[in-house]
């Protein structure tokens, strides 16, 4: 998790199992709106977050710490679960701590408010980012 985070809703997005690597992204158009995704939606304090796991080939598994591997029936038809965000049942989640995994490995997308937080100098796209690594300053 990039921030603490309340789960608000995940959806899922069955799609194409493209690579994504680099040269595919760069060749084949839309790519990450093409393949399976996962997207994970949590209230923070820094307001919406969404976390887009996207799917690729061989990884074909996402999984995450509150429902396991996420495998809906297949079919073009997306699927959408509603999680409590007060009360005993909710699942909240501190920065840094795992949400979810790739059985290989694939992309992660963030997306946030434009004034929630900016990304830092040197952040540019294909930049590589590890766990722990700093990305972004919240401004909010």
């Amino acid at each position: 998790m990039p921030v603490d985070g309340t789960l608000k809703q995940m959806i899922y997005v069955s799609g194409d199992l493209f690579s994504v690597t680099p040269l595919t992204a760069q060749n084949v158009p839309n790519l990450f709106a093409r393949n399976e995704r996962v997207v994970a939606i949590f209230d923070t304090e820094i307001g919406p977050l969404a976390m887009v796991l996207v799917g690729a080939t061989i990884v074909a598994s996402i999984e995450t710490i509150w429902s396991g591997t996420v495998t809906p029936p297949a079919g073009k038809k997306i699927f959408s679960w509603d999680y409590p965000t007060e009360g005993d049942d909710k699942i909240c989640l501190k920065k840094g701590e795992e949400m979810g995994r790739f059985k290989l490995g694939s992309t992660v997308i963030l997306a946030w408010s434009q004034q929630a937080a900016e990304f830092l100098k040197g952040q540019n796209p294909e930049t590589v980012t590890r766990m722990g690594q700093p990305f972004a300053k919240i401004t909010k």
